[in-house]
């Protein structure tokens, strides 16, 4: 905890900084106009008998000022322009609606962008209806109207923009996002670096990782097989990946104690590389000879009928040890239940959090989530995946640190009737949607 002090005072320096620059930036006009009925539809107007209207001149909105919106990828633009005489017939007032057309466009090219009802203010950001996007760099013109409950509706003369849309290459709002990240990442190169020095890195012991030599172990000794499941997803996922370099450490300790490995695959592509990483693992344990081509082997595609075929094996077979591994769906219950019933030792792992009660309650150790990702370091002591879990950790115990601070400030803000709070928020929060 030493440790972390110092780094936690000096993330709290650079947020500051970081809040100091931001604040110092032009602030983004409001964009009041954003909440709009949809473009085509102005609202159903009653028309009556006698316009209250009839013989008044009326001015029709104007001083269109067009501005490229802060912080984007040259996609929206700022519109605002003044009120004309709708303000002095407030009460027979409906709405603003607003027209674009390229620069020297024809009259047919006249779009309906955006309609601002009463109320909405005389400004919105272009380009945030995906029916009319702005082009990046493209000139444009643009026309406002005032309608009335009347239907009455008085056009404003076309204006040129003042400026097109342009993209930058960073948004000046996530200073604080990109200061979170480079610390974030050089916590993890500081410990890939200790860890490439050789130095010893204290890792909690986690029940399921410590229990896989266990459950090797009691399988060599009752002469039985060990059935290894790498999940039912396909290669592009994470779980399954992590699941497929658990398997390439198991098969090194089935290889060093001769006990039959039974691994069945729902995907063709796993089947093949987790052919590879048995085959590989038999290699490395000076076994080659000892590998059996048929202990790897596709399944079928199909969800339910891989499941009944893997529970044919358990029951007929009957593995002393269970290792399910990956991504699990609806299945998951039924291997599981199965396998219980069948007497072996089980160890499951995912990150399928629907799924994680069900292996829970039916396995003797499971992985919740992320353990899944930290066994293979755990279990191969590489110093760069070390390095890496460790410096994960590191990230978590600053964000720990924070919402203990944010709980800490909370019920002073209850007690003192203080605002603290409020700081902290503004100084580690950053805007997600413009």
């Amino acid at each position: 905890m030493t440790r972390i002090l110092p780094l936690f005072l000096l993330i709290l320096a650079a947020l500051a900084a970081a809040q100091t620059v931001e604040q110092e930036q032009q602030p983004i006009p409001a964009e009041p106009g954003n909440a709009m009925v949809p473009a085509e539809e102005v609202p159903d107007i009653p028309p009556g008998d006698v316009s209250p209207l009839a013989g008044v001149e009326l001015t029709a909105p104007g001083d269109i000022t067009v501005i490229d919106h802060p912080d984007d990828a040259g996609d929206r633009l700022i519109v605002s322009f003044s009120p004309g005489s709708e303000t002095e017939h407030a009460d027979l007032f409906a709405a603003y609606t607003v027209y674009r057309r390229p620069a020297g466009g024809t009259d047919e090219q006249w779009m309906n962008v955006a309609v601002i009802p009463v109320g909405e203010g005389t400004q919105f950001v272009d380009g945030h209806d995906p029916d009319f996007p702005v082009i990046a760099g493209e000139s444009y013109e643009y026309r406002v109207s005032a309608v009335y409950l009347d239907e009455t509706e008085v056009m404003g003369e076309p204006v040129a923009a003042q400026e097109v849309a342009s993209g930058q290459w960073f948004h000046k709002g996530k200073v604080r996002v990109l200061v979170s990240c480079l610390i974030f990442l050089g916590l993890i190169f500081y410990f890939f670096s200790r860890a490439k020095m050789g130095a010893t890195m204290y890792l909690r012991p986690i029940a399921g990782i410590e229990a896989i030599d266990e459950a090797i172990g009691r399988a060599t000794e009752m002469g039985k097989p060990i059935l290894y499941v790498p999940g039912l997803s396909d290669i592009s996922d994470v779980a399954t990946i992590a699941s497929l370099t658990i398997l390439g450490r198991v098969a090194r300790k089935v290889a060093e104690y001769q006990t039959a490995l039974i691994v069945p695959n729902r995907d063709p592509v796993v089947y093949t590389v987790a052919e590879e990483a048995v085959k590989q693992a038999y290699l490395e344990a000076g076994r080659p000879d000892s590998y059996d081509p048929d202990s790897v082997f596709f399944l079928t595609q199909s969800q339910f009928a891989f499941v009944a075929g893997v529970n044919g094996i358990m029951m007929r077979q009957k593995p002393a040890t269970n290792f399910y591994m990956g991504m699990f769906w609806a299945e998951s219950l039924i291997l599981a239940e199965t396998g219980s019933l069948s007497g072996a030792i089980q160890i499951a792992g995912t990150d399928a959090v629907v799924q994680l009660p069900f292996f829970i309650t039916t396995c003797d150790y499971t992985l919740i989530g992320e353990e899944l990702y930290a066994a293979s370091a755990y279990l191969s002591h590489e110093p760069m995946q070390m390095g890496s879990i460790k410096g994960l950790d590191a990230c978590k115990a600053i964000l720990m640190v924070f919402i203990t601070l944010g709980m800490v400030l909370a019920i002073l803000d209850i007690v003192a009737k203080t605002q603290t709070l409020a700081w902290l928020k503004d100084l580690v929060t950053s805007q997600i949607v413009d």
